[in-house]
């Protein structure tokens, strides 16, 4: 009730509200399927998938040096959308190149999730969430053409990567919001002291992943061969990778201490499991990173850092999640009551034929 009273006095939740209905009556009109909830959580599931393996790929063209094999955008050189012979090494217009193909299929991700939501007459928080997962693309999208425009500053190329992480988070977010029942009530699972802890395990993640930044913004690999060292971000790396770590550490603390406290309140068991796993992906983060560390930032462990990076976050969000629910409810179908009314008068009305 309280939702519904904010959209009607919100003029964008209004507009938001309208857009959807528009597109809900678009889907009815071509007939397409009602998705049941475990179908929505698949599509979920897979836009998630998408949004933290493209980061690998991102750390691939960096590690690679191949930031500049496409050298504009949306073009990849000029006066074409395509790899130019003789542009750039093939090997590194190919990754470039593919990496931005796989903008598309991430797109296509996004909206097969959202229109499934649509056509389900989901609650407007999951539909809010989905339509900006659909922004946030677009947006990546544009700020990493500004990143090529820029040859790789090394500060735009931080951006391009932090919002990267936050449409993971969010992403894996939706997953835990698409399988619950829209007329289910709100319940706190968590007390509030170690909900607090679970606001502090993703706070300092973000402060793990902007010192990161930090740390690639001043390291040896800065996306493109041509790129000189007096191009890259003037503070010693020692330092900064030193800063960086403590910052995990800060995070592996408090995820440590929420995984004792879940544990001592004998809490639900997909939390417990959930937090084992963050615990497993930060140390094998730390791991990856004392590594990079000694060994002068090897390239193989770029990418392998970055995909930790997204895993971590992935798997922060869905705890973060996780610390409330909406439980019980009837709408255990479609996930609305307004969709599972339509499909199962419609099976009504089959079984009688």
């Amino acid at each position: 009730m309280r939702e519904r009273a904010k959209n009607e006095t919100n003029p964008l939740a209004r507009g938001l509200a309208t857009l959807y209905a528009w597109l809900h009556l678009i889907d009815a009109k071509l007939g397409i399927p009602i998705p049941t909830i475990k179908s929505q959580r698949m599509f979920a599931i897979i836009l998630l998938a998408c949004q933290t393996g493209i980061t690998f790929t991102g750390a691939l063209v960096r590690v690679t040096g191949s930031g500049l094999g496409c050298n504009t955008w949306p073009e990849c050189h000029p006066g074409s959308l395509f790899p130019t012979a003789g542009a750039a090494p093939w090997i590194h217009q190919a990754i470039e190149f593919g990496n931005r193909l796989l903008t598309f299929v991430l797109i296509v991700a996004a909206a097969v999730t959202f229109m499934a939501l649509i056509r389900a007459a989901r609650r407007p928080l999951v539909l809010h969430m989905a339509f900006l997962q659909g922004l946030g693309i677009i947006a990546q999208a544009v700020i990493g053409g500004i990143s090529v425009r820029m040859d790789l500053t090394w500060w735009v190329v931080a951006l391009h990567f932090l919002p990267s992480m936050l449409l993971v988070f969010f992403a894996a977010v939706l997953v835990i919001r698409v399988g619950e029942p829209d007329d289910g009530e709100r319940v706190n699972l968590m007390p509030g002291a170690i909900t607090a802890l679970t606001h502090g395990s993703a706070v300092t993640l973000a402060l793990v992943l902007m010192t990161g930044t930090l740390v690639t913004g001043a390291g040896p690999h800065a996306g493109d061969e041509a790129i000189l060292p007096e191009h890259r971000l003037q503070f010693p790396l020692i330092e900064i990778a030193h800063i960086h770590a403590h910052a995990m550490y800060l995070y592996l603390g408090i995820t440590v201490g929420l995984l004792a406290a879940l544990f001592a309140l004998q809490v639900g068991r997909k939390l417990k499991v959930t937090a084992l796993w963050l615990v497993g992906a930060i140390v094998l983060q730390g791991m990856v990173g004392i590594i990079q560390y000694w060994l002068g930032v090897p390239e193989w462990t770029v990418p392998v850092h970055v995909l930790g990076s997204g895993l971590t976050t992935l798997v922060t969000g869905l705890l973060w999640a996780q610390r409330q629910r909406l439980l019980g409810g009837d709408a255990t179908h479609t996930g609305s009551p307004s969709a599972d009314a339509k499909l199962l008068n419609t099976v009504d009305y089959q079984s009688t034929v």
